[in-house]
């Protein structure tokens, strides 16, 4: 057999090498998985698609609640819905977020807890980083969701990244059952540090 007849030719052992994409591309084919074109068209669909393709609920969740309830109400429910997802393990805490943007899709987050505490992701910020990966840079309002009786309101971190990415956005507080605090951003947070002082 020639040289010619190998991907690629180890010269100095005189066996063949095979590269990481020719193992890629066996290894794709074994499994049955498209290449190519098809698999780059694949790659190409949408985080909605994707997530609906699985059978992700939150995303048939938000399109009932808007059509159910005022968009308050539904702001408020894709928040409770998402904190059922919170991973409090530790504080027993759960918290959900959902932050509408200007054309009116909805971004949920929950907080996100580990061992150390301080690496702990609030659900704030866990919607708006979502939100920003995937695109959107033009926010309306927030509902925040506790099991509280009073307000709970956005933490001073929060309001630091809600006030530089989303401007003077409302902020709608609530519980399981009820609204109990409606704020603009600039009442939470009122003498801001931003791009406006650098």
């Amino acid at each position: 057999m020639s040289d010619s007849d190998w991907p690629q030719r180890d010269r100095r052992r005189g066996g063949e090498r095979r590269t990481g994409r020719d193992r890629r591309t066996s290894t794709r084919a074994a499994a049955g998985v498209p290449g190519g074109k098809e698999r780059r068209e694949a790659e190409r669909r949408t985080g909605a698609e994707r997530r609906n393709e699985r059978g992700w609920q939150p995303v048939a969740l938000e399109a009932s609640v808007m059509a159910e309830f005022s968009p308050e109400q539904g702001l408020l429910a894709a928040a409770r819905a998402a904190r059922e997802f919170a991973q409090a393990h530790y504080s027993h805490f759960k918290v959900g977020a959902a932050l509408e943007t200007t054309d009116g899709t909805i971004v949920t987050g929950c907080n996100i807890e580990n061992a150390t505490y301080g690496l702990t992701l609030c659900a704030e910020r866990v919607a708006l980083v979502k939100a920003l990966s995937e695109g959107h840079t033009m926010f309306t309002r927030i509902a925040v969701v506790a099991d509280t009786a009073e307000p709970t309101p956005p933490c001073g971190s929060c309001r630091q990244l809600l006030w530089e990415y989303c401007g003077d956005i409302d902020v709608i507080l609530g519980n399981p059952q009820k609204v109990t605090g409606h704020y603009r951003l600039h009442a939470l947070f009122p003498i801001p540090f931003d791009r406006r002082l650098l």
